[in-house]
């Protein structure tokens, strides 16, 4: 089973924000929303645009593309349901924000 990997500090994404950071080779967005925290690949699997320059609106990211909104929880594209971006596990331990990326197959 794949370890958890620090990503950022608690304090490096304000609440209802995201940030990009690279992980292992990986884009992740990183989203603080209502004190938790969620991480999706950094790219909508529609058009591939950044889902971390998205607004957050509730439990979803809208892609700034087309506005499509990905809920954060699953990465399930809430506009067309056969899509959605990847997920990460996340823990936060003390000020530390870690993800668990899977090995790829």
């Amino acid at each position: 089973m794949p370890e958890f990997i620090p990503i950022a500090k608690v304090r490096d994404v304000p609440e209802g924000r995201a940030k990009a950071f690279t992980v292992a080779g990986r884009e992740i967005a990183l989203f603080h929303v209502k004190g938790r925290f969620y991480a999706l690949d950094d790219y909508c699997p529609h058009m591939g645009e950044s889902l971390s320059i998205g607004e957050v609106h509730g439990d979803a990211v809208l892609c700034a593309r087309h506005l499509w909104a990905f809920r954060l929880a699953d990465g399930v594209c809430l506009d067309v349901p056969s899509l959605a971006a990847g997920t990460f596990e996340v823990r936060v331990e003390g000020d530390d924000v870690l993800v668990r990326i899977a090995e790829e197959a």
